[in-house]
């Protein structure tokens, strides 16, 4: 470390994983890697299969989180981030109340994967996307009435029929290009790559290149959110598409 470095205050990042998640962690530490004043540190708690019975809800319920949130706070974190997506199918208003108990209970300021996403697509004005995930047929259908409750519109959708949370790591880079070109074909405004177990950020600054459409993959708006929740400017991110070149907060 050189002295300038050590002379930096650090802004350490915290996260909250879902515990079978095997793509947000080196993902997120590449994204932040040429940040030497920024660290970022993971929390889990057991998330192993997405869908809408009782059992796969009950693993987002507060408690378990806020205790992951808990051991973050330990670590003296500037901003605790939900890097997950479960407010896609839950609603927004779960991941709002999630972020006031976590500031009510640690302190620290908070934000989620989703939440930023709208704060993106409603800065940007897009209200008409394309959406992909891993997700079974009923968490997508759950997924584009949730956006519509909050005013954004899917035009156009693909969706791998994924249940087990570890598996949506083996979606193929190939398959993400295809599903992305696929719902870019009615013209959205931007596309949502909605998972946090995808591994779409590294690919966002070609496909853009290629289709000429704004990418908002889940793991990169966590990364966003969580620099803006702590003072620094997204912009400070390279290589990971338009969403950072431009730099709005």
């Amino acid at each position: 470390m050189s002295d300038a470095t050590a002379n930096k205050r650090m802004i350490r990042i915290g996260m909250l994983t879902p515990s079978s998640n095997t793509v947000l962690e080196p993902v997120t530490t590449a994204m932040l890697s040429g940040l030497d004043d920024v660290s970022v540190h993971f929390s889990r708690f057991r998330v192993t299969a997405i869908g809408l019975d009782d059992a796969a809800l009950a693993q987002f319920d507060d408690r378990a989180m806020l205790e992951a949130a808990g051991l973050l706070a330990d670590a003296k974190v500037d901003v605790i981030a939900w890097n997950g997506t479960s407010a896609g199918w839950l609603g927004l208003d779960k991941d709002r109340r999630l972020c006031e108990k976590i500031t009510a209970e640690t302190g620290i300021a908070a934000s989620t994967s989703v939440l930023s996403l709208f704060d993106i697509m409603r800065a940007r004005g897009e209200s008409r996307i394309g959406l992909v995930t891993p997700y079974t047929a009923d968490v997508q259908e759950k997924i584009i009435a949730r956006f519509a409750d909050e005013g954004v519109d899917v035009a156009a959708e693909a969706h791998f029929g994924l249940r087990d949370n570890f598996s949506f790591a083996t979606v193929s880079r190939e398959q993400l290009a295809a599903a992305v070109e696929a719902v870019g074909q009615s013209a959205p405004q931007a596309i949502s790559i909605l998972c946090t177990n995808l591994a779409g950020a590294p690919l966002v600054d070609g496909l853009e290149k290629r289709f000429s459409i704004p990418i908002h993959d889940s793991i990169a708006t966590t990364v966003w959110g969580a620099l803006v929740a702590a003072g620094q400017p997204p912009s400070r991110v390279a290589g990971y598409g338009a969403l950072f070149a431009e730099g709005a907060a």
